[in-house]
């Protein structure tokens, strides 16, 4: 079975009037995922992260910033696209919280699968910078959970976000039990990703062209990313979820549909059956067009039912 983890907590997050990254978003995906097709999946309420857990990736300074720093009224501009308003540390601390709970459902054998419909994304926080309009990095606390709590020696990271995953791949670029592979539009921000990047062996970077379509970006993941996950024999899956790769999201150009989101979920997945018993954890980043998110998450969710 299926988890899905969210918190309204998470609807809270609210930086303001024609911000992309708006609450609408999530409850543009809850709203898709609230209808009898999905009556089956296990809806848990995603619990706080831990201070522990946080900091087993960002800097204890920089945690304690994010969470003394929510206004108690209006909004804080951390940069110019990343915003905290009064319920922003909550919905953070369920965000990470969410993605660390699935971890430990997955290796309990509770429940394999999970998807994370939570905000804000993490992907482009730092060890110690919010950035792209995230505060804590909810895949990578995950991952490190995983490898502290659970003892994992292999745990892989896939994002097809169509930004590239700065803060992930700062985070992990000198961890080798930590394997991080990603699609993403190039030239966009953050500027970042470039194939030449590899860490200590264990980062796979495929930079896209704009106007890349469905063709090429299931090649890339069929000739690179996906052979290379297969060959690392992750122990657990975890997926950072964008899908602004859509072609009719308004920050990127990539051109794809949701038929490429079920496609590739559907590789993913058969990789964590080969080694991974089933284990996948994906907890939601980028996408920007409400009805393009909507349609390409439910075809992410049905791909991880199986």
């Amino acid at each position: 079975m299926l988890r899905l983890y969210t918190h309204p907590a998470c609807l809270q997050h609210d930086p303001g009037p024609g911000h992309p990254e708006s609450p609408a978003r999530l409850r543009a995906v809850l709203a898709a995922l609230d209808r009898d097709r999905f009556a089956a999946l296990d809806r848990i309420e995603a619990p706080l992260a831990s201070t522990e857990a946080l900091e087993r990736v960002h800097d204890p300074a920089y945690v304690a910033r994010i969470l003394a720093s929510a206004p108690a009224e209006g909004v804080l501009r951390l940069d110019e696209d990343t915003v905290m308003s009064p319920a922003s540390a909550e919905a953070a601390l369920r965000a990470a919280g969410a993605v660390v709970a699935a971890v430990d459902a997955a290796l309990d054998e509770r429940a394999s699968r999970a998807f994370c419909a939570v905000r804000p994304p993490g992907h482009h926080a730092t060890a110690d910078q919010a950035m792209g309009f995230c505060l804590f990095n909810n895949v990578a606390v995950g991952a490190a959970h995983a490898l502290a709590e659970h003892g994992l020696e292999r745990v892989a990271i896939a994002d097809f976000d169509v930004h590239h995953g700065n803060g992930t791949q700062d985070i992990f670029a000198r961890e080798p039990r930590v394997l991080f592979v990603s699609s993403h539009q190039s030239p966009l921000y953050p500027g970042s990703g470039g194939a030449d990047e590899t860490g200590v062996g264990n980062l796979l970077n495929a930079p896209l062209p704009p106007g890349t379509g469905s063709l090429a970006f299931r090649q890339t993941w069929d000739e690179q990313l996906l052979p290379r996950l297969d060959a690392f024999r992750p122990q657990l899956l975890l997926i950072s979820a964008g899908f602004d790769a859509h072609r009719a999201d308004p920050l990127a150009q990539l051109e794809l549909g949701a038929d490429d989101y079920a496609w590739l979920t559907s590789r993913l997945l058969e990789i964590a059956r080969a080694h991974a018993g089933g284990r996948v954890v994906s907890t939601l980043e980028g996408g920007y067009d409400l009805d393009a998110l909507a349609t390409s998450a439910v075809a992410h969710v049905m791909a991880l039912v199986g």
